[in-house]
């Protein structure tokens, strides 16, 4: 399906820019640094004073300090552009709340319950929804093993590679796999097939 692009001539309006950085440690951990920021092409009035086209509207960081299991051992975050000077700010050290979940096993649910609505800033805590996938690129090949083949050590042969499942082109009964990863390729099941019985 072609992506539904508009009429031409059209006028750009606003801009958001999502940046995430992974940086590895020399203590084995590595720092996650996303950054959000909003810009508009025309001047506005924010929080009662003119804010010039492009000039941030918000620019929030949001830091992580993790491990090769993706595990948080300290975040943070700071807001250096805001629409409401002194208050968009003010929540405290919420976002240090993120120390101990795991950017692969439910982190985003985690993030939304601790830190939604009045409890943290809003474009922080979406910032928060990048970051499994960002990291997880960030760290494949390297740290998450994405190999197939007969290099693999025998301790490791029963697992496959980390990113089969895991999106649909990576479907283990999908072509990819089945050109790429043929040894963890597993056909789907007949659309007509009955599952056994569980007596």
């Amino acid at each position: 399906m072609p992506f539904p692009f508009a009429s031409n001539p059209r006028r750009l309006m606003h801009r958001r820019a999502i940046d995430v950085q992974v940086f590895a440690r020399e203590d084995g951990r590595f720092d996650v640094e996303a950054r959000l920021i909003d810009t508009k092409t025309r001047e506005v009035v924010v929080g009662g004073a003119p804010r010039a086209a492009g000039d941030p509207l918000h620019e929030m960081v949001l830091g992580l300090v993790i491990d090769a299991e993706l595990t948080i051992h300290a975040a943070g975050s700071a807001t250096l552009a805001m629409p409401y000077s002194s208050q968009c700010e003010q929540h405290g050290d919420a976002y240090a709340q993120l120390a101990g979940l795991n950017l692969l096993h439910g982190f985003r649910a985690a993030a939304k319950q601790r830190l939604a609505g009045t409890r943290g800033c809003t474009h922080l805590t979406e910032l928060c929804n990048v970051l499994p996938t960002a990291v997880i690129q960030a760290l494949a090949g390297e740290v998450l093993d994405t190999q197939e083949g007969a290099d693999r050590a025998a301790a490791a042969s029963d697992l496959p590679p980390f990113q089969l499942d895991r999106c649909h082109a990576l479907r283990r009964d999908g072509p990819v796999v089945q050109a790429h990863y043929p040894r963890w390729y597993r056909p789907a099941a007949p659309a007509d097939a009955v599952p056994p019985s569980a007596s």
